[in-house]
């Protein structure tokens, strides 16, 4: 698709920078405004410095489909800003629409209409860079510093499988204990102190390999070995939690913090049904 000339009319005459600069911020303002128009959802991010980058490209080289560097560069940076596949094509529509219309009037992007192989190189870019971040994302809780009940769910089904190849209950070998804080008469700051405090209380005493988790807003569990320390993790965890929060005012007064162990039910999908009820509690 051949790019508008910057200078109707010119003949021979190269366009001047200052011509060349006036024709990509035309370009990139017609290419925004389709984008937009097309469902792009917040106008604020749109501008990256490869969009710029794409422009130079269609500007230098007069065809769209000569700017598949670009264009991919582009995609890679849309996913790593978080935008999704569907509005980063819809985007590359919008380019590929404005540079077929010869008019300043409206156009209608249509993905569908853009060559198949801009929509490859476009959604190879994007997925390599979205996989990528998919793969190395932590299931971490960002206010405890926690795993979330996701992280606890995937080690409950190594638990399961672990005990169906020994022929044996689940329950027999691991317990849940649970920590739930009663944060209803705490508001503001201390309502994050006090699960902040929790969690560290957690770590410190559960920290030889077993696993920690965070369910809901004020409920935390460990599960552990059902073995003869059951009980003296218990103690020392009540007494964690009650040095840590006693140190703090408003949160001293929300009474102590409810510990309670749990049994694990016959299977990993009651399990799961299980963490989800606590997790309201």
């Amino acid at each position: 698709m051949d790019v508008p000339a910057a200078r109707p009319g010119s003949g021979d005459t190269p366009p001047t920078q200052a011509e060349r600069d006036a024709s990509l911020r035309a370009l990139r303002a017609r290419w925004r405004t389709a984008s937009l128009a097309a469902g792009w959802r917040f106008p604020s991010d749109w501008a990256l410095p490869e969009v710029d980058a794409v422009c130079a490209a269609v500007m230098a080289k007069g065809r769209v489909e000569a700017a598949e560097t670009a264009l991919a560069g582009l995609a890679r940076a849309r996913a790593a800003a978080g935008a999704g596949l569907a509005e980063t094509l819809a985007d590359l529509a919008a380019l590929h629409a404005v540079l077929g219309h010869s008019g300043d009037g409206f156009v209608s992007p249509d993905v569908d209409a853009t060559p198949a192989r801009l929509l490859r190189t476009t959604a190879l870019a994007w997925a390599d860079v979205a996989t990528d971040q998919l793969v190395h994302t932590e299931v971490t809780d960002p206010l405890t510093g926690l795993p979330t009940a996701a992280y606890l769910r995937t080690r409950l089904a190594e638990v399961y499988r672990a005990a169906e190849a020994r022929e044996r209950p689940a329950a027999e070998d691991h317990v849940l204990l649970v920590v739930s804080l009663d944060l209803a008469a705490v508001a503001g700051f201390a309502r994050l102190t006090g699960m902040i405090l929790v969690a560290d209380a957690l770590r410190t005493v559960f920290d030889s390999g077993q696993s920690v988790a965070s369910l809901g807003p004020s409920v935390v569990a460990a599960l552990v070995p059902k073995d003869e320390r059951v009980a003296s993790h218990g103690v020392a965890l009540r007494r964690a939690l009650h040095e840590r929060l006693s140190v703090d005012a408003q949160l001293a007064d929300v009474g102590r913090p409810r510990v309670s162990a749990v049994r694990l039910p016959a299977t990993h999908e009651l399990a799961c049904d299980l963490l989800a009820q606590l997790a309201r509690a």
